[in-house]
């Protein structure tokens, strides 16, 4: 790290940096050029001369957390990217406080050995709580919001607490989607006492069937599309719709797709899976460039069909030509 190497010393107890990282080894796709730095903070308490410090450097910057829904350019991100990775959690007179850089599946799992239930659905979601929070991640209708009550921040200027009705939670999104220089470090949730074992059964259940769907070895994002709500659609495309297909007011981005003939698409390395529309892989040789395209297209032929255009769930680093992360 020549020329910052020195200035970093005081952090390095509680940090860690590589430079020139490659941010495939950080993503799901397996995709992404290298950032110029990827720093890792462990403790919160070192955020505020933290920050000061790189905002010296004269280089951008952007927070993530555990890549799992991001395409990041083949050329990379020329900044810094900076991850909070605390991952405590614990449980005091029914509120779990959990920091963001925990594994969602790891928060999952808690919670269903103690028999609170309110994330068994939501088993088997890769990535980090962070992202989780960040996207208002949801499965089978289960969302993040459902318990959440506040969620901590670093605004960049200081340490503050949201409460949940702040948050701008809704379908996919959240308000911190406005505020990409806050770093995300913990939320305060309750969970509603439940069955054991029904709970248990019911994340088991779930997870054998997301496993087959979007196996833990495959290189994706999960699903690449948004469900459209009904009510937001024109009357035309709604008579088109399979009524027993709407379900909580969304239809499946994937019905569009398959009408469309997206199954088994390709671009050189990325592919349309044969058995889900809304599921776009990397079989190893793709580039993010080749997601793009392919991403483009189908999109391009929803419109042409149905007159409307889907909207993406994954988010996008390091594009010039494409709204970034």
């Amino acid at each position: 790290m020549p020329g910052f190497a020195d200035r970093l010393e005081p952090f390095l107890p509680h940090i860690t940096v590589r430079a020139d990282e490659a941010l495939s080894r950080h993503t799901r796709f397996g995709l992404g050029g290298p950032a110029a730095y990827l720093i890792d903070v462990g403790a919160p308490t070192v955020l505020p001369a933290l920050l000061a410090e790189l905002r010296t450097w004269g280089l951008p910057l952007i927070t993530l957390g555990g890549g799992s829904n991001l395409v990041v350019a083949d050329e990379g991100f020329p900044g810094i990217v900076l991850r909070f990775t605390g991952k405590d959690i614990r449980c005091h007179d029914g509120l779990t406080t959990a920091q963001t850089g925990l594994l969602w599946q790891n928060l999952v799992d808690f919670h269903t050995a103690l028999a609170l239930g309110g994330m068994e659905k939501m088993t088997g979601i890769p990535g980090w709580f962070g992202g989780a929070l960040y996207g208002n991640a949801g499965a089978y209708g289960q969302t993040i919001m459902d318990f959440v009550l506040s969620v901590d921040v670093f605004d960049g200027q200081g340490f503050c607490t949201i409460p949940r009705e702040d948050c701008g939670f809704a379908y996919r999104t959240s308000g911190f989607k406005r505020h990409k220089d806050w770093i995300l470090l913990s939320a305060t949730m309750h969970l509603a006492p439940g069955d054991g074992p029904a709970l248990a059964a019911t994340a088991e259940q779930i997870l054998a069937t997301r496993n087959e769907k979007f196996p833990p070895t495959m290189k994706c994002a999960g699903s690449i599309f948004k469900n459209p709500h009904a009510a937001a659609l024109p009357e035309a495309v709604l008579s088109r719709v399979p009524p027993p297909i709407i379900r909580s007011g969304k239809i499946p981005s994937a019905w569009f797709l398959e009408q469309v003939g997206s199954k088994g698409m390709r671009r050189g390395g990325i592919e349309v899976a044969s058995y889900h529309a809304n599921l776009i892989y990397n079989n190893g040789t793709g580039t993010a460039a080749e997601v793009c395209s392919l991403i483009d297209e189908l999109k391009a032929r929803v419109l042409a069909e149905f007159g409307f255009t889907l909207e993406e769930e994954v988010q996008y680093v390091g594009f010039s030509s494409r709204p970034s992360y």
